[in-house]
């Protein structure tokens, strides 16, 4: 089974309280209606990959909860619960717990103390990369790597780039041994034997592209990357992400996936 072959995914609604999520520039409010027609082709498009896709209801007193992979990591075989980063997010671990603890048999969490996002989580075929950032903490690292040990899955602690959110802003898997990356994640030395295509100039955000079973989900509006994965020979899903990179965010962190039978 292929790290990124899926046939589940978990996404939740965004909520009107979306507009009032964390971002770095404060003047780019987002749109809440175009989030929702963003968020709607973005579950389509899973579903279209033949990924079966449950859509939890908006959680209202969290703006920042249609970020699913932020509170939570999973596998087939089982699931973390994590604990984001942002103090104004770990409200959102309660009803993330309910919904791996319905799915999931073998439901793993980080404690107290320990902070760390999904979104700087990179799932490998041999190793699951997690890079320390302004919301990945050191203790919080130390402790997944523990917990992903016990799901046998070895982790390897890394740096995310300086000025980056998460390490995934920053790289995404495109296949078993190619990764498409930033100049600056190329020249961080992290990722000997791996394939790597770097990110056009001007089009670096859309280093968060989402392999999802024989397709590579990318930001429409990266038309030059786009065109360089269909090169590489990628069947590339365009999607409009405008409004939700607003909020600093992209293609993965809005689902859970993983596969039943892996």
């Amino acid at each position: 089974m292929r790290v990124f072959d899926f046939d589940r995914a978990i996404v939740r609604a965004p909520g009107r309280s979306v507009v009032a999520g964390l971002r770095e520039d404060p003047r780019a409010v987002p749109d809440d209606a175009k989030i929702r027609k963003e968020h709607a082709a973005y579950v389509a498009a899973l579903g279209a990959a033949g990924v079966a896709v449950d859509v939890l209801p908006p959680l209202e007193a969290f703006p920042d909860s249609v970020f699913v992979e932020d509170p939570a990591l999973v596998f087939g075989d089982g699931a973390i619960l994590l604990r984001p980063g942002a103090p104004s997010r770990l409200g959102e671990r309660h009803a993330m717990r309910q919904a791996l603890a319905a799915r999931f048999d073998r439901v793993l969490e980080l404690g107290d103390g320990e902070s760390a996002d999904g979104g700087d989580v990179l799932v490998t075929p041999d190793v699951v990369f997690v890079g320390l950032s302004g919301r990945t903490n050191a203790a919080g690292a130390a402790a997944l790597l523990a917990l992903l040990a016990a799901l046998g899955r070895r982790g390897r602690i890394v740096a995310t780039p300086p000025g980056v959110l998460h390490f995934k802003t920053a790289v995404s898997l495109l296949d078993h041994n190619t990764l498409l990356a930033t100049p600056a994640m190329v020249a961080s030395g992290l990722f000997e034997g791996f394939n790597l295509l770097v990110t056009p100039q001007g089009e670096h955000a859309a280093a968060n592209a989402l392999r999802v079973n024989d397709r590579v989900f990318a930001g429409a509006h990266f038309p030059r990357t786009a065109d360089a994965l269909a090169r590489a020979g990628y069947a590339v899903v365009p999607l409009a992400v405008r409004e939700i990179a607003r909020l600093d965010a992209g293609l993965s962190c809005l689902s859970l996936r993983w596969h039943t039978g892996a």
